[in-house]
């Protein structure tokens, strides 16, 4: 087995084991500090369109563990690589908006995944308006009280894929 399908796979057994219920699969959150987790993750995320990467590295687990796969393409693993990833987005200034829509969630104990749409614009390389609407995943485990970002996986685009 592949050691990404095993994470994803023992992400969600773990996600079972420690306190999700049949309440989880509702549409609407029953922790709002993981509603706020999201909220934070996208503000940082228009933010990195401008170039600024303070509040993305606030959102994110700083551990091995943590993956990106991100609209570049390909997997990031491990704090380190996740963030030189986000630093070459930023260098980008992609500029735009976007927003999360049709959020689902499952919440357990110490982890949460939030799946949903990312719906918005970005600049594109000719400089006009590139309208977004790809699928995201974000899962979060709880760190010293605080939830944080330790997987994000979102469609690919083709305007910023580097394994086209």
């Amino acid at each position: 087995m592949k050691p990404f399908r095993f994470a994803s796979c023992f992400l969600l057994a773990t996600a079972f084991m420690h306190g999700s219920n049949a309440s989880a699969w509702e549409a609407k959150p029953s922790d709002k500090t993981v509603k706020a987790a999201v909220e934070e993750f996208y503000s940082a995320l228009n933010q990195v369109f401008v170039g600024d990467l303070k509040d993305m590295d606030n959102v994110w687990s700083h551990a091995d563990d943590v993956t990106y796969h991100g609209p570049t393409g390909g997997i990031k693993q491990g704090w380190n690589a996740v963030r030189r990833d986000w630093v070459k987005q930023a260098n980008l200034k992609l500029g735009g908006k976007v927003k999360p829509e049709k959020l689902t969630f499952i919440i357990g104990r110490d982890l949460a995944i939030v799946s949903n749409y990312e719906i918005g614009k970005n600049i594109g390389p000719d400089r006009k308006p590139i309208r977004v609407a790809i699928r995201a995943t974000s899962t979060f485990r709880k760190e010293q009280g605080k939830w944080k970002m330790i997987g994000h996986h979102a469609d690919p685009l083709p305007y910023l894929s580097e394994t086209n």
